[in-house]
């Protein structure tokens, strides 16, 4: 592993994740010009949080330690597609970007925005049973050739910067947001369902631990590159590390998930009994009838 120092001091330029970080700080401003012009004052809090959490953290992974040795170490990696995954996804969504969408677009605006939002692909994206099954399944790419192809193709691994935290933005905006409508049962469900997802997601980050088989079959690095660096792991400990680093990074991940949901349910919960304490005694009266007439239904 290298130091601290070296960590912190390695940097590159990538000017795919630069145009991404350029392009979103002029959407965010955008919106809140337009916000300002209709008179709704954006809070300084979420600015701060889009700007220093979201990008500077987009930043931090692409331009930093991870980006620059991503080619090169598994463990790199795979440590920055699970934060761009995960970490960054959510630190930009702590900007709340669909709430200042809501106040900067005209009513004729937010109604197609909400018609774009109630889309069959995006309610599967935002929910947690999809993203349970799709961080898997990009978990257990590690595991094969397929890694090696994505982290060692130039252009794919720049298109992995963008296209990771763009699906990961899809699947978490929901949650943190709600812009999903659910049911009480359904919320219960996905919460239920982000217990398994602990284990399920850690299974990925279990084998490449234990594992003494390269399993993306990736060409040894050059003698001259890892002679360079006395902290260079061998092929193995690096997929070891890489491992450690996914198994820890998705069991993280899955904490304020956790807390997310159990919010949208406790909101869910309000909802539905707010609606039960607006109705009359003699319409609870026929719901109660039909309930029993059709306890299925």
């Amino acid at each position: 592993m290298p130091s601290i120092p070296v960590f912190l001091a390695t940097w590159r330029f990538d000017p795919v994740a630069l145009v991404a970080i350029v392009v979103a700080a002029g959407l965010y401003l955008a919106g809140v010009v337009r916000a300002g012009r209709r008179g709704i004052r954006w809070p300084v809090r979420f600015s701060l949080a889009f700007f220093g959490l979201g990008l500077g953290s987009f930043a931090v992974v692409e331009f930093g330690f991870l980006g620059a040795y991503s080619h090169d170490l598994r463990w790199a990696f795979t440590t920055r597609v699970a934060l761009l995954l995960f970490a960054v996804p959510a630190c930009i969504a702590a900007g709340r970007p669909i709430g200042l969408l809501r106040v900067s677009l005209g009513e004729s605006g937010v109604i197609r925005l909400e018609r774009m939002l109630t889309t069959r692909v995006l309610k599967l994206f935002g929910n947690a049973i999809f993203a349970t099954l799709f961080s898997a399944a990009v978990f257990c790419l590690f595991l094969t050739p397929v890694a090696w192809v994505l982290r060692g193709t130039p252009a794919l691994d720049a298109a992995m910067g963008v296209v990771i935290p763009a699906l990961g933005l899809i699947m978490v905006l929901p949650i943190v947001e709600n812009t999903a409508g659910r049911t009480s049962l359904f919320i219960t469900i996905e919460f239920l369902l982000a217990f398994v997802e602990l284990i399920i997601d850690a299974v990925p980050g279990i084998v490449l631990r234990l594992n003494d088989a390269i399993l993306d079959h990736a060409p040894l690095i050059g003698p001259a590159v890892a002679a360079a660096s006395s902290w260079w792991p061998n092929p193995v400990h690096d997929q070891h590390l890489a491992g450690d680093a996914l198994w820890f990074i998705a069991e993280i991940a899955d904490v304020p998930i956790l807390v997310l949901l159990f919010v949208r349910w406790t909101r869910s919960e309000k909802r539905e009994e707010k609606k039960f304490d607006e109705l009359s005694d003699e319409q609870l009266d026929e719901l109660t009838r039909q309930h029993l007439a059709n306890p299925r239904g």
